[in-house]
This record gives C-alpha cells, sequence and structure tokens, in this order.
C-alpha cells in the first residue's frame, strides 16, 4: 500500500474506527478515535489540508468522542468525550458531538502545555509580526478574527495565544474557528466562500458552528512569530469603529486574567506577561461594523523591521 499523503475523508473516516486519526495541529499532536459519521464529516471538512505527523506511534493527547452504552444506534442517543480512556466531562446530545471535539480538543491545551504562557486570545499575523487579542466570552473576537482570516489575514488561533516564556513570540495552533448562533450567518454573507463544518444546535453557548481557518498559504508553519501588538476587542451594537491607547499597566493586568496558566507559572508567568506586555503596543478596539473593522486593521503598520 502506498503511503498516504492526505488527510482525505476516506482515509478521516478509516483511522477514526481503527487506531485513530493522528493529526498535527501546531506543536500539539491529537490521536483522535470516535465511531461518529458527524465527527468524521466535520474533520473532513476543516482538517483535510493538514498535515501528517511525521510518526503515528506518539501522540499528545489520545481523545474519543463516541455513543454512550450498549443502545448505540437510538434517535437521541448521547455521546461522551474521553481523554487518555477517563471522562472529564458529562455527555451531550449526539447532534452536539462535533462542537463536543472541538471543545474537547481546547480543553487538552488549557490543562496542559504549561511550557508556554497561555492566554484566552484570537491571534493573527500579516507581514511576519503577530497580533494577540485576548477577549472575554461574547467580546466578538472569534467573528472579527474570522472576517479578518478570510480577507488575508494568516489566522495563527481563535481560542489561546502560546507565548513562549523566554521571549514575547507565538507559536502558530490553528484550528477552525469557533462561531455562535448570528455570528455564523454573519460571516456567511460577509464571505460566501466560507466553509463551515457541521451545525451543533441547543448547546450551552447556543448555535455552534466552526469555520474552516487554515485557508493562509503559510497556515501550517510552525515558526514561533514575534507579537507587536496586543489589543482587546470589543463588540459594541452601533458604536463607531475606534481603536485606542491603552496603558502597559492596565494590559498586563487584562491579559493576566484571561490567562489559562498565569498563576500556574508564578514568577516565570510574571516575567513572560512583562515581556510580552513590553513589546507591544497595546489598544482597545471597539466596533460594530465588520467593514469598517478589517479597513481600520488594513491600516495598521505590520511591516517587518
Amino acid at each position: 500500500m502506498p503511503p498516504v499523503t492526505s488527510l482525505d475523508a476516506a482515509y478521516i473516516k478509516s483511522s477514526l474506527s481503527h487506531a485513530g486519526l493522528f493529526l498535527s495541529v501546531g506543536p500539539v499532536v491529537y490521536q483522535i478515535k470516535s465511531n461518529l459519521p458527524i465527527v468524521a464529516e466535520g474533520l473532513a471538512k476543516l482538517y483535510s489540508d493538514y498535515p501528517l505527523p511525521t510518526t503515528q506511534e506518539f501522540s499528545d493527547h489520545l481523545i474519543a468522542i463516541n455513543r454512550q452504552g450498549i443502545l448505540r444506534n437510538i434517535v437521541g442517543s448521547r455521546v461522551n468525550f474521553s481523554y487518555d480512556h477517563t471522562h472529564p466531562f458529562d455527555g451531550m446530545t449526539l447532534g452536539q458531538a462535533y462542537a463536543f471535539l472541538e471543545w474537547g480538543m481546547n480543553w487538552c491545551i488549557s490543562v496542559h502545555h504549561n511550557e508556554y504562557l497561555k492566554i484566552h486570545a484570537a491571534v493573527l499575523a500579516k507581514n511576519g509580526k503577530a497580533i494577540v487579542m485576548p477577549g472575554e466570552p461574547g467580546a466578538g473576537k472569534s467573528t472579527l478574527s474570522a472576517a479578518l482570516m478570510l480577507k488575508g489575514w494568516r489566522l495563527l488561533s481563535d481560542e489561546h495565544a502560546l507565548i513562549k516564556l523566554d521571549e514575547p513570540k507565538v507559536v502558530p495552533l490553528c484550528r477552525p474557528v469557533s462561531l455562535k448562533n448570528e455570528s455564523i450567518e454573519i460571516i456567511q454573507s460577509f464571505d460566501n466562500s466560507a466553509v463551515f463544518g457541521p451545525a451543533s444546535l441547543d448547546t450551552h453557548k447556543g448555535r455552534v458552528a466552526h469555520l474552516k481557518a487554515d485557508i493562509h498559504p503559510d497556515s501550517h508553519d510552525a515558526n514561533a512569530i514575534k507579537v507587536t501588538r496586543l489589543i482587546f476587542p470589543r463588540f459594541v451594537p452601533n458604536a463607531k469603529t475606534n481603536l485606542s491607547p491603552k496603558t502597559r499597566a492596565e494590559s498586563f493586568m487584562r491579559a493576566a486574567e484571561q490567562s489559562f496558566n498565569y498563576s500556574t507559572l508564578g514568577q516565570q508567568g510574571f516575567f513572560s506577561m512583562k515581556g510580552l506586555v513590553s513589546a507591544c503596543e497595546c489598544s482597545e478596539f471597539i466596533y460594530s461594523d465588520l467593514d469598517s473593522a478589517v479597513a481600520l486593521f488594513e491600516q495598521l503598520d505590520m511591516v517587518t523591521a
């Protein structure tokens, strides 16, 4: 049999039901098992262009998402997410399975990988420089980052900024953008070429769908990128698009609040955050209209020094 060189739909389906699909995402390798067609469908739509790992003998995270119990073919049955053969969460409905997988993949990063300072943020890059955009749920960071990505910016992450501990550089972790409720239609209208995976209905976040994110020529370049801007986005209905300076002291505190492991890292976390904030121009960004938001970002000085 010739070696597999791409993650096509048949390969994904077969791998999921046997040893597992080994998926290389930035510095992380997932090993995913599932007996659910919707999971195979979502992975084929959103991850088919991802690189194959150099080896399929080791993974950072062994995860599985399967129907619960012995009555697996009953409509409306529930599914479990397992991590290394344990179940860290309660089950969800079958129709929510794909979102459950993506959230579980996020959780793997959130609770592990303390070799980085981790910030809950979208990360985008242009001309070899990166912007980190921390945001609370509902701040609009995912919608904004999706629009910028569709207009040619490189998405490094929608969820985790992995900051190197010894220098203000971010390690790419490009995965699909999670969009909720009306944001799904907003992005579909913004660019009708956007590719979405399966929609998950009635989750605790409402309706959720994931947007294919690796559409830039350099999407799978694993090299760390220097961070030059720290921008705190906030969607405000009917507000005028505005980018305003933010002090480094306030930016430090807000970024620390959005960090998954700032306190865990102790002194190392403090100095890493200090190095990041000191290297960045810090701003708050308020927007309501995506076109004007993207236009303002296009005016930012992102020229490589």
